[in-house]
């Protein structure tokens, strides 16, 4: 048996399956929609497992966007956008798929 950490991650999986239906999005973005799917997690842990994926090429930085504004650390902010990479394996999870089936129904109407 290998020691340490397992390679697979679930919230990593979950991420990888947020970002088959979003295709591109940043950081916060992906938390929103993580927590309103699953269990609650705390955006750290969001963000360790898109850094763990960039690392085990999941996922890839598609863009890097600094926007001004009015933030409590400063004048802008810097919004790292990701998408899948060659590695990810999306399964596409069925609570996902509803969720982005519900969300793409009311932008219609």
């Amino acid at each position: 048996m290998n020691r340490g950490r397992p390679i697979q991650s679930k919230i990593r999986q979950n991420i990888v399956e947020i970002l088959y239906f979003l295709k591109s999005a940043y950081g916060y973005n992906i938390y929103k929609v993580y927590i309103e799917i699953f269990p609650a997690v705390t955006m750290r842990s969001i963000y360790y497992h898109l850094k763990k994926g960039l690392a085990l090429k999941e996922f890839k930085i598609s863009k890097v966007k600094s926007e001004k504004g009015n933030y409590s650390w400063g004048p802008e902010a810097e919004k790292i956008y990701y998408s899948l990479d060659v590695n990810a394996r999306p399964q596409i999870d069925k609570k996902v798929k509803k969720y982005f089936e519900k969300r793409s129904s009311k932008k219609i109407q």
